[in-house]
C-alpha cells in the first residue's frame, strides 16, 4: 500500500486530534481555544475529501473515518459548549421551586446537539443523494454557530446579541431549531467548486460576496448570520430549481 492512500486518512484523523484538543478546552471553559482546533479540524475535515479525489484513493474507510472524526470535533465539542453556556447563566426555563435542581438538570439539554449530530452523520453515511449536495444542516456549520456564541458573548460589542445569549430560553431554541435544521429534508448547495461558471455557481459566488465583509466588520457576530444567509440561499436555489422545471 502506497504513502499516498494514507494522506487523506492522515487529515481526517488530524481532525479527530483537534476535535478532542478542542473537547478538553471546551471542558474547561477555554472557548477561544476550543473554536481554534475546531476551526483547524474542520479545515482538514474540508480538505481530507479534497486530496482523496485529487489522488484517486477515496474509500469506504475514509468515509467512516471522517464521519467519526467529525462526531468529535462537531458533535461532542458543540454539546460541552452548550452545557457550559447553559450552566453559566442565571436566567433559566420555566418556573420550578427548587432552582438549583432546575440549574443541575437544565445543562444536559445542551447534548441534545450532539445526539443530532450523531443522527445525521449515521444518515450522511448511507444516504446516497448527498454527493453533490447536503440534506440538513452540515454537522461542521452547526458547530461554527455554537462555537461563535462564547466568543460573542466574550469579545463582542454588541449588547443585544450578548443578552440573547445570557438566556437560556434563547440557547434552548437554539439547540431544538439546529438539531431539527441538521436532519431535516432540506437540500443545502455544497461549496464545493465542480467548475467555475458564474451561470451554475451563482449562489455559491453570492454567498462569497455576502460573507467576506461581513466577517471583517462584524467578526464573531458574522458566523451566525452566515450560516442563516446560508441556509436562506439554499432555500432561493431551491425554489429556482423548482421553477425550472
Amino acid at each position: 500500500m502506497t504513502l499516498k492512500k494514507h494522506i487523506p486518512n492522515l487529515l481526517t484523523l488530524g481532525n479527530l486530534f483537534c476535535g478532542t484538543v478542542a473537547c478538553i478546552f471546551a471542558v474547561q471553559a477555554n472557548f477561544t481555544l476550543a473554536g481554534l482546533f475546531v476551526a483547524i479540524g474542520i479545515f482538514f475535515d474540508f480538505f481530507d475529501g479534497f486530496v482523496a479525489r485529487i489522488l484517486n484513493v477515496s474509500g469506504a474507510l475514509g468515509k467512516q473515518l471522517d464521519s467519526l472524526a467529525d462526531m468529535v470535533t462537531s458533535g461532542v465539542v458543540p454539546g460541552i459548549i452548550m452545557f457550559n453556556l447553559l450552566s453559566n447563566n442565571q436566567i433559566v426555563p420555566f418556573n420550578f421551586k427548587d432552582e438549583w435542581v432546575l440549574h443541575s438538570y437544565v445543562p444536559f439539554l445542551g447534548l441534545i446537539v450532539t445526539l443530532g449530530a450523531c443522527y445525521r452523520l449515521a444518515k450522511f453515511n448511507i444516504d446516497t443523494r448527498q454527493s453533490d449536495s447536503f440534506i440538513g444542516l452540515p454537522t461542521p456549520a452547526m458547530t461554527l454557530f455554537v462555537i461563535s456564541l462564547p466568543l460573542i458573548k466574550e469579545y463582542s460589542d454588541f449588547e443585544i446579541a450578548q443578552n440573547l445569549i445570557d438566556n437560556n430560553y434563547f440557547l434552548c431554541i437554539i439547540i431544538l431549531l439546529l438539531t431539527y435544521l441538521m436532519n431535516a429534508e432540506l437540500g443545502l448547495f455544497s461549496l464545493k467548486f465542480k467548475e467555475y461558471s458564474i451561470k451554475k455557481n451563482l449562489m455559491k459566488y453570492l454567498f462569497l460576496v455576502v460573507s467576506i465583509p461581513m466577517i471583517l466588520f462584524l467578526k464573531y457576530v458574522s458566523i451566525p448570520l452566515i450560516i442563516l444567509i446560508y441556509i436562506a440561499l439554499s432555500l432561493i436555489s431551491n425554489y429556482r430549481k423548482k421553477l425550472e422545471f
